[in-house]
């Protein structure tokens, strides 16, 4: 019987903290999934945003915008690699989210750029942000902070 309660115990915790690490916001059929930066460090004036966007409807979608609290300008941006340079383009037309798919913005990839910080980020914070779709309209989300190391790969974002 102890056994058991040790294994329910430990199921229980797993739970709480796989509910505390993904948190999920919807708009019509999109489904935005772990928005998160990472921690800043003193007078970063940039930093970028992730997350994941599915589309469970049958026409595709745009995410056309996005802002945050804590930065004066947010860019929604592509990230490639030509040879050994890094280029970030804005992608002014907004990023498609087609019908049926999952689109993740992860480091050196999609991402929301934030500009012009006005505050410095904090491992553990929350901030609220806002993303806008062509179609869905407008759904309010919160990043989490998370450490500068956070994805795997160092920060890599232009300060």
């Amino acid at each position: 019987m102890r056994i058991l309660t040790l294994i329910a115990a430990a199921a229980l915790g797993s739970l709480v903290a796989l509910s505390a690490y993904a948190h999920e916001f919807k708009v019509g059929d999109l489904e935005i999934s772990h928005p998160w930066t990472r921690a800043t460090p003193h007078g970063a004036k940039t930093a970028a945003g992730y997350l994941k966007v599915t589309n469970h409807g049958s026409t595709p979608d745009r995410l056309i915008a996005a802002s945050v609290e804590f930065a004066e300008v947010t860019q929604i941006h592509s990230m490639t690699m030509d040879g050994d340079v890094m280029k970030m383009k804005e992608l002014t037309d907004g990023l498609e989210i087609p019908a049926g798919t999952t689109v993740e913005l992860k480091p050196h990839s999609f991402h929301i750029m934030f500009i012009k910080m006005t505050e410095q980020l904090a491992v553990g914070q929350t901030v609220k942000g806002e993303l806008v779709f062509e179609k869905a309209g407008k759904v309010e989300i919160e990043f989490e902070v998370e450490a500068a190391d956070a994805g795997g790969e160092m920060n890599m974002d232009m300060n």
